[in-house]
């Protein structure tokens, strides 16, 4: 039985855009998923010419639709081309900004934000784009709310991703905000891709090549998250791994990208909402396994990640969703 569409996301591409980004949009929404057993995303290209030149000349798009097939986005994508000084198609501009006034959600990747902040619809917004154009984009929309150092940036209806990896990390971000914990980890693993990581890591990380030999942080998470439902703290991280915690902030910044707290109430809240996913109806007991402790802290740590409460979460994802 063929797979029903439940959202409608609508990619730009325009002359020179980066093949990657197209294709993330496309595996991530396009691709069927009938292991999922649920609506999936119909996905479109669209441009406003016949054919498109994709960067560098490595090949030509012909048979996508039209531009006015942005018309139709529930989520539109704007366009991510490396020639930033080169102003967007007009065309292109007129249809990000229908899609704001009818209040469609607006992604980016990469440079994608040029795109989307030449229309006007990140002013006043936060966001972000690549490390290595960041100085020419905060010089050149000076009403954007500029978030450097991320990897993606959710404001609502609008959301932004760094460099061309972090399209990755957005568009499964998109994927969990629509269907959930279970169906992300689901997608990440046909994908043989890592748990996605937090928007709020670094999107740069300088690895300076250590003088002696180090050891990869592997062991530790392992025995972390084979023990989320026990009380853990950073000094119990430091001496698992046989180091200071001053170390281990260390070692976490530079391999992860962020803190070894914000790290394990990451993965707090994701067991936490895949118990919820999986039926669990009593929040102390998700609070328990989960290692939040009580349910208030597990309703204050869950809205605080998912923007919902435990009860909204379960509607929006629950058995019966």
């Amino acid at each position: 039985m063929p797979q029903e569409f439940s959202h409608r996301v609508v990619a730009i591409v325009t002359e020179e855009s980066n093949p990657f980004e197209m294709g993330v949009a496309t595996e991530l929404f396009g691709l069927r998923r009938p292991e999922l057993d649920r609506p999936w995303y119909d996905f479109t290209l669209c441009s406003a010419t016949p054919d498109v030149r994709m960067n560098l000349g490595m090949f030509t798009l012909t048979g996508v639709a039209g531009i006015e097939a942005a018309d139709t986005a529930d989520t539109l994508i704007a366009p991510a081309r490396p020639d930033t000084g080169v102003p967007t198609d007009p065309a292109v501009i007129a249809a990000i900004r229908r899609a704001a006034d009818r209040g469609a959600r607006l992604v980016s990747f990469c440079t994608g934000a040029f795109a989307l902040a030449e229309a006007g619809v990140l002013d006043g917004r936060r966001a972000t784009t690549h490390w290595q154009w960041a100085t020419e984009f905060a010089a050149r929309f000076p009403k954007v709310r500029w978030e450097p150092d991320v990897l993606f940036v959710d404001d609502g209806d609008v959301l932004t991703a760094a460099g061309s990896a972090a399209s990755l990390d957005l568009g499964l971000h998109l994927i969990q905000r629509d269907h959930g914990a279970e169906v992300v980890n689901a997608v990440s693993r046909r994908l043989v891709f890592t748990g996605h990581r937090d928007g709020g890591q670094q999107q740069f990380i300088a690895r300076p090549v250590p003088s002696v030999p180090d050891t990869s942080l592997a062991p530790v998470l392992a025995w972390a998250l084979g023990r989320l439902d026990r009380p853990l703290t950073v000094n119990d991280l430091a001496t698992r791994a046989a180091t200071s915690p001053a170390t281990l902030h260390r070692k976490f910044r530079a391999e992860l990208g962020t803190t070894p707290l914000a790290w394990l109430t990451t993965e707090r809240v994701t067991l936490a909402c895949r118990l919820i996913e999986r039926g669990e109806l009593r929040l102390d007991r998700v609070a328990s396994a989960s290692g939040f402790g009580t349910a208030a802290n597990l309703r204050l740590q869950l809205r605080r990640h998912t923007g919902l409460s435990p009860s909204a979460y379960r509607r929006r994802f629950g058995p019966a969703a």
